[in-house]
């Protein structure tokens, strides 16, 4: 599959190919619209596809779009099954599909991270007892360096003020501290809001029906921005039991998997959507991956961040520094390179390929059995 076929320049043209190729598979099609207008006065959509099976225990779930900009290679990847499944139908597994386009159409759209309400979606799923409130200890100290209240200028001393940052707190603490959701400040980044975002709101109404009586369900969220060049790397952060921690490396290359640790890319986040989803039904066995393709430093990385959050509050719109900081930030996730996007294309269907392998071996095994082990987070490469 070439990449430059399926990859998108904007959410508008990523949102028409998805909706044109769904209906020509052709598979049910389901369109969710949120408030906002996209830049040009575009309607903004989740939009899902479905491919029904016989087969009604086992269903593949993948989304794109949580985080907005991140989107463009999920989009693809999504883009990239659906036209080979229609050219060659007989490949396609008979197994249930799900596919979530653009989780944050609104991010997607204006080139941010975030949602309308500066929300970070994946920070803000709630469970039962969640409160949105607190923030991580030490993260208001910060408050200053990540969030400058004030319009973007040309020089900036972001970068050497991190370091400094690093030297004082450590990377294990501002890895736990920076990023992994806070509730206090609204124009912040990694902000998860006061109450279910829209995009929560959407996925609590519907995922259920749309995983139909399907009990062994494998979920992998497509990200980027995190990890080695274009590599892709499986976060899993909910409890695994016995013979859920045998399939990961079994599906995805023996040996590796490792519980991450404080030298790891993986960080414990509050509110995610995983988590939600592995809770969302007892009953049900639910294998959630994030799946981070990687591109640039993480420094680069906060870097676009914290300048294009800058000028979404404190610049204006249209200003020349407002577009420099969301073609930036585009970059930072979705490089323009056609090595990158040739070779993180190409990863990604590997990766959906072993999980659908991995779901169709299991037809008739046993179901999962065993407490989960305390908490952690796995991380496949």
């Amino acid at each position: 599959m070439d990449a430059t076929r399926v990859f998108s320049d904007d959410y508008a043209a990523a949102r028409e190919r998805f909706r044109r190729a769904v209906e020509h598979a052709p598979w049910e099609l389901e369109s969710f619209l949120i408030a906002p207008l996209g830049p040009k006065g575009e309607r903004l959509t989740i939009d899902v596809a479905l491919a029904p099976s016989d087969d009604s225990d086992r269903c593949l779930v993948v989304s794109s779009g949580l985080h907005g900009v991140e989107g463009f290679l999920g989009s693809a990847i999504q883009l990239a099954l659906l036209e080979q499944w229609t050219d060659r139908p007989k490949t396609r597994p008979r197994i249930r599909l799900v596919f979530l386009h653009g989780l944050n159409p609104y991010g997607f759209a204006w080139l941010r991270r975030c949602d309308e309400k500066n929300i970070d979606p994946n920070r803000n799923f709630a469970m039962e007892g969640y409160a949105y409130s607190g923030s991580p200890p030490g993260y208001a100290e910060l408050d200053g360096l990540l969030n400058p209240k004030r319009s973007p200028s040309r020089w900036d001393g972001f970068p050497l003020n991190a370091m400094l940052a690093v030297a004082r707190y450590g990377v294990p603490t501002l890895k736990q501290t920076v990023p992994s959701g806070q509730y206090e400040f609204p124009q912040g980044l990694f902000f998860g809001g006061t109450e279910p975002s829209c995009t929560n709101e959407i996925v609590s109404r519907h995922l259920a029906h749309l995983l139909g009586g399907c009990r062994r369900i494998v979920h992998l969220d497509i990200h980027t921005g995190l990890g080695p060049w274009a590599t892709p790397t499986l976060l899993i952060d909910s409890p695994l039991n016995g013979r859920q921690q045998e399939r990961p490396p079994d599906w995805f290359g023996e040996g590796a998997c490792d519980l991450s640790d404080s030298r790891g890319i993986a960080y414990a986040v509050r509110g995610s959507l995983g988590r939600w989803c592995v809770n969302l039904d007892p009953q049900r066995h639910y294998l959630f991956a994030t799946a981070e393709f990687g591109t640039y430093s993480p420094l680069r990385v906060l870097s676009g961040l914290r300048a294009e959050n800058q000028a979404h509050h404190w610049g204006k719109s249209g200003d020349p520094a407002t577009v420099r900081a969301k073609a930036r930030l585009k970059e930072l996730f979705c490089p323009k390179s056609n090595r990158w996007r040739q070779l993180a294309l190409e990863r990604g269907l590997q990766l959906v390929n072993r999980a659908l392998s991995g779901l169709t071996s299991e037809a008739g095994s046993q179901p999962d059995s065993g407490p989960p082990p305390d908490s952690g987070i796995l991380v496949c490469r």
